[in-house]
């Protein structure tokens, strides 16, 4: 008996071992002033303008990188509080790495499972600061593949509290936020940002984003040209601080704006398609057909500016 026991704990630890060989961390998010972003998420909006048919996109730029999958209800655990971050879990005889878990269930296509490892392991990290930090971006990385956006908020605002000297988690929960129509929560996190770092044109810009999207013009553009003087190549940048001018009446400058985002960006069609609702504002209708052809070229299943152009060529 004492052997059968003996050889079933060997077998337990190996497998452990092989789970453990495959430990590879995530990109940390530990604070910087400099580089574009960690985790990169699509964070495309859409901002209304009156007189124009279809409407322009406002962007951070991010590289849509992770899309959302779906799970079905089944795969998640009903005895697991859903809201937590940190799952508590149940006590074993022997060390458990819950993070190599988590990377052999996202093999296996168990994101629902794997996220479920991930938070277990934010629970026994406790006052581990790596150990948190690899955690934490297992979590968010999951979170965003599962589209559990809040969830993914939650890790990147324990991220702050772990990192209280780097604006780089509150950006990102800001963005997420702001997805999730939560404008006083971003605002809250962006303004906290810039606070921690005045000289990083990432928190004005997506502070910029949260008073977009709030109708309140005046403090977007002043955000935005905060971003632009701290980063004068900084192109989506220019882009949302010539939507913000667009709806502020202001044509003029904002199809001066867009003709430097579409020269810094010339491969996003998007950017494009707001130029040409500059332009066609202004009545320059030769040069607005021109910006609506670009940005069709670039991305032929983009429903707005294949209908700005032909709608342009009906009535011109």
């Amino acid at each position: 008996m004492k052997n059968t026991i003996l050889s079933a704990c060997l077998a337990v630890l190996a497998l452990a071992a092989c789970d453990a060989s495959q430990n590879r961390r995530f990109p940390g998010l530990r604070a910087s002033a400099s580089p574009r972003l960690a985790n990169p998420v699509s964070s495309e909006r859409e901002v209304s303008l009156p007189a124009s048919p279809e409407l322009p996109t406002m962007t951070d730029g991010l590289p849509e990188t992770v899309k959302a999958l779906p799970v079905a209800a089944e795969d998640l655990s009903l005895a697991e509080p859903v809201d937590a971050l940190a799952l508590p879990h149940e006590e074993h005889l022997y060390p458990v790495d819950h993070l190599a878990r988590a990377r052999a269930l996202r093999q296996e296509e168990d994101l629902s499972g794997a996220l479920t490892e991930a938070r277990r392991a934010v629970h026994d990290a406790a006052d581990d600061v790596d150990a948190a930090e690899e955690a934490l971006d297992t979590v968010i990385l999951l979170a965003r593949l599962t589209g559990q956006k809040q969830l993914a908020s939650d890790a990147y605002g324990e991220l702050s509290r772990i990192f209280p000297d780097g604006p780089e988690p509150l950006i990102q929960q800001a963005r997420l936020l702001l997805e999730l129509g939560d404008t006083t929560g971003a605002f809250r996190a962006a303004e906290t940002a810039v606070e921690l770092d005045p000289e990083y044109p990432e928190g004005y810009q997506v502070l910029g984003r949260v008073h977009l999207t709030a109708g309140e013009l005046d403090e977007a553009i002043l955000r935005f040209q905060q971003a632009v003087h701290l980063d004068p190549y900084h192109g989506y940048a220019l882009n949302n601080l010539g939507l913000a001018l667009l709806q502020s009446g202001k044509a003029e400058q904002a199809a001066e704006v867009l003709a430097q985002a579409s020269y810094l960006l010339p491969q996003v069609a998007y950017v494009h398609n707001n130029l040409g609702l500059a332009y066609e504002r202004l009545g320059r209708l030769e040069e607005a057909r021109m910006a609506f052809d670009t940005a069709t070229r670039l991305s032929p299943n983009d429903a707005k500016a294949r209908l700005n152009r032909d709608r342009l060529n009906r009535h011109s």
